[in-house]
């Protein structure tokens, strides 16, 4: 059984984190804008760790594709990123925009025909 003074102090902590969760849910239309970005990059890091995150000795080694298709490799996807608005393409990005890494999986489709 707890004495009088550790229920008190534990009761304290459950109401002070009752009225902090009671808080953020009241106030949530001011900061979860701010904080969706950052939570949903915290959360594509914690479930899809990229080689960035392996130790040093664990790194992968990139190597060209091996075989007859060798010389006929797919060019590199780009994220470019302007004023807001990003753009995958695989030719370099224009003039005034921002180059950023491409997280996640990439899908390519034929040319259209």
């Amino acid at each position: 059984m707890r004495s009088r003074t550790e229920r008190t102090v534990l009761t304290v902590i459950g109401l002070a984190l009752v009225a902090a969760a009671a808080a953020a849910w009241w106030t949530r239309a001011q900061w979860l804008p701010h904080a969706g970005p950052w939570a949903e990059q915290a959360w594509k890091k914690v479930t899809r760790p990229g080689a960035d995150t392996l130790p040093p000795g664990k790194k992968p080694e990139v190597r060209p594709p091996q075989g007859a298709a060798s010389g006929a490799t797919a060019p590199q996807p780009r994220k470019c990123v302007k004023d807001g608005r990003t753009t995958y393409t695989d030719q370099p990005c224009p003039q005034g925009t921002q180059e950023l890494p491409v997280d996640g999986a990439v899908t390519s489709l034929p040319p259209a025909q």
